[in-house]
């Protein structure tokens, strides 16, 4: 019995683990609940949000690979808050979800950056095949983007991975180490991404304990103190979570 059980939490804390984490914003009590657990059971890490204002707060201040908006909502409507989300979060990919179904609203949703736009009612098993199919497409389309190059630009750098350096536009060049190099190549990879504490001492240390955390916080450091020269390039700690390579498109 004992043993069913930690093998039962075990599976759990995998899918917890390798779960996406999505915002929804829906101010019906019945359908943002109903929607949130469904999603939960289909293994989604769900932050549920009722309105366009708390969701903006939420935005502010976590990660999400994906953001489900609902259009008609209290205080700020899911058009409003799409607009202020392309325009800081630039690579937050979200979808609407609405009763809005006139061929302008649709457009206006497009127009605004959705890369979808599902119309109400929709069924719940639909749904997580979209979410899963999209998640996936937009993966795929960013790691095939960057993954085969040896060169990549990002802000005022050129990253050279080959030769393990980090270029400024003036020309100055920093050497990285073994771990630097690495570690900034899964960074780059993975940039406006959380990239998971997991992910990286496993790939990188080849174990995930306490030591291994603190010797990655010292690279980290190093990495910020590289990247200061261009203000538009950050490293952002996601709590317990991970790290992301914030570029910021002016």
């Amino acid at each position: 019995m004992e043993k069913d059980r930690n093998l039962l939490l075990a599976c759990r804390y995998i899918s917890m683990i390798n779960s996406k984490k999505i915002l929804l914003v829906e101010d019906d009590e019945s359908l943002g609940y109903l929607l949130s657990e469904y999603l939960k059971m289909k293994h989604f890490d769900v932050v549920w949000r009722k309105n366009g204002t708390s969701a903006w707060e939420t935005i502010q201040h976590d990660y999400f690979d994906l953001i489900i908006l609902d259009v008609m909502m209290p205080d700020m409507d899911g058009f409003t808050l799409a607009n202020k989300i392309k325009q800081q979060f630039t690579t937050t990919p979200f979808i609407f979800l609405t009763a809005r179904s006139l061929k302008i609203d649709v457009l206006k949703g497009f127009a605004l950056g959705a890369v979808d736009y599902l119309k109400k009612p929709i069924d719940e098993e639909e749904l997580v095949v979209r979410l899963n199919t999209l998640l996936n497409t937009l993966s795929a389309k960013k790691s095939s983007a960057i993954d085969n190059r040896n060169e990549i630009n990002f802000g005022d750098y050129v990253y050279n991975r080959d030769n393990s350096q980090l270029i400024y536009k003036d020309g100055s060049t920093q050497q990285l180490t073994f771990r630097e190099n690495k570690l900034l190549h899964l960074l780059v990879l993975k940039q406006n991404e959380l990239c998971s504490h997991k992910e990286i001492l496993n790939s990188i240390w080849g174990k995930n304990d306490f030591f291994s955390k603190k010797s990655l916080n010292v690279f980290i450091t190093h990495l910020r103190k590289y990247l200061e020269k261009d203000p538009l390039i950050r490293i952002e700690n996601i709590h317990n979570q991970g790290f992301i390579l914030k570029i910021i498109e002016e």
